[in-house]
């Protein structure tokens, strides 16, 4: 009986741990054929209501920028500059008065990939950023993701 106890208190202790790990952003990694040599990538966060994320080229003090990393693939070239979709909040931080730039609700970066060759590969990478609301950041978190063109 008293190992059950124990087990049972291990366990609703691990159950409650895990129920207090926010994940405020949600990721989703697609791509979209335009022609047999061409691709678009689309790196999709969806922000819980109350939370942000740094816009890529945010460069305050406070806070780290989202940033995207892919993998070398010798059968595809990466735009350098992708299309960013979503609300970009300009404000003053109130702690330190600083400008900061980021993102609420959604927020997509759209690359435009273009293969070698007509042919099958994934393309891999990992993306990084920090969440945030009016009282808290949780720590920086990396992603690791992998699209298949």
């Amino acid at each position: 009986m008293k190992k059950l106890l124990t087990f049972l208190a291990f366990a609703l202790f691990a159950l409650v741990s895990n129920a207090q790990i926010k994940q405020p952003v949600k990721w989703e990694f697609k791509s979209k054929k335009i022609n047999d040599k061409t691709y678009e990538v689309y790196l999709n966060a969806t922000i819980d209501k109350g939370w942000h994320i740094y816009t890529m080229d945010h460069s305050a003090d406070i806070g780290i920028a989202t940033s995207i990393a892919f993998n070398k693939n010798p059968l595809a070239t990466i735009g350098e500059k992708p299309k960013i979709v979503g609300k970009t909040v300009l404000t003053n931080d109130p702690s330190t008065g600083e400008k900061v730039k980021f993102h609420e609700g959604t927020f997509s970066a759209v690359y435009t990939i273009t293969l070698k060759s007509a042919v099958k590969t994934n393309l891999t990478g990992t993306v990084e950023f920090m969440a945030c609301d009016d009282k808290q950041c949780l720590p920086p978190k990396e992603l690791k993701f992998s699209v298949a063109l």
